[in-house]
């Protein structure tokens, strides 16, 4: 969960992190299992998939419904199907896939963490993004206050306008890295440091290291290696749009130590 904002006319917008506590996920493991509920999750293999609808009191009317597709060794197909108006400027919500592997692993320790994802998403007057979301903290088990040191979101995509959290307006760098041209954008979310690499152009096929992407912050940015990755997730942060579906036909991701 994070804040977001649109790159015009502003590059704040304003949404609170719920107190609400999640409900206890199920095990599901038969093909097309939908949730509709806003803390809904379903575990399967080595993943959970959130609906995630934390900012849902933003918008005027609207509604988003997720999908476990299947399975297939580590790789997970899913969609999630969603409408939302009003509160142009808040993110209504993360539908998302975690891996449920241990992570609490020093960026130093991890060799890599490789990771394919293809996606489709349609929809009529949209405003969002896809993106991975991975936090870290200075200890295995996360902050003892819930709250994470680092947010390293990957998007592949910003489609109608969306853009990430800012402390300048501009990017701070382009870059190349796990093989893709990106946009680095540096802010807070509170006391959380919030690192973005967005995409040149829509990347609708990725495959490549995230850790490439810890190695550019620590060569470059000045992000300390001794940080624990806490969670890795992917999915999509929607505004506002109409009958949007985004089906991700295979999605993989592992860490290795």
């Amino acid at each position: 969960m994070k804040l977001l904002a649109l790159l015009a006319p502003a590059l704040a917008a304003a949404s609170a992190i719920p107190a609400s506590v999640p409900a206890p996920s199920k095990t599901i493991n038969e093909r097309a299992t939908e949730i509709c509920g806003q803390w809904d999750s379903i575990q399967t293999g080595t993943y959970t998939l959130y609906q995630d609808l934390w900012g849902m009191s933003a918008a005027t009317s609207g509604s988003q419904c997720s999908t476990y597709e299947s399975l297939s060794g580590t790789t997970i197909a899913w969609s999630t199907k969603w409408t939302w108006q009003g509160g142009p400027y808040n993110v209504k919500s993360y539908a998302n896939v975690v891996l449920k592997q241990d992570t609490g692993k020093k960026v130093s320790a991890i060799k890599s963490i490789p990771s394919k994802w293809t996606y489709t998403y349609t929809g009529t007057g949209m405003v969002a993004n896809v993106a991975y979301d991975l936090f870290t903290s200075s200890s295995a088990g996360g902050n003892s206050d819930g709250s994470s040191d680092y947010e390293l979101m990957i998007w592949l995509a910003a489609l109608g306008g969306a853009g990430p959290i800012s402390a300048t307006g501009s990017p701070i760098a382009s870059v190349t890295v796990a093989g893709y041209k990106w946009n680095l954008w540096y802010g807070l979310n509170g006391n959380m440091k919030v690192y973005s690499f967005v995409a040149a152009s829509q990347i609708t096929s990725f495959s490549g290291d995230l850790k490439a992407f810890y190695t550019y912050l620590v060569a470059s940015q000045g992000f300390s290696s001794s940080q624990y990755v806490t969670s890795i997730g992917a999915g999509t942060e929607p505004f506002v749009g109409t009958n949007a579906v985004m089906k991700t036909s295979g999605y993989s991701v592992a860490l290795n130590v």
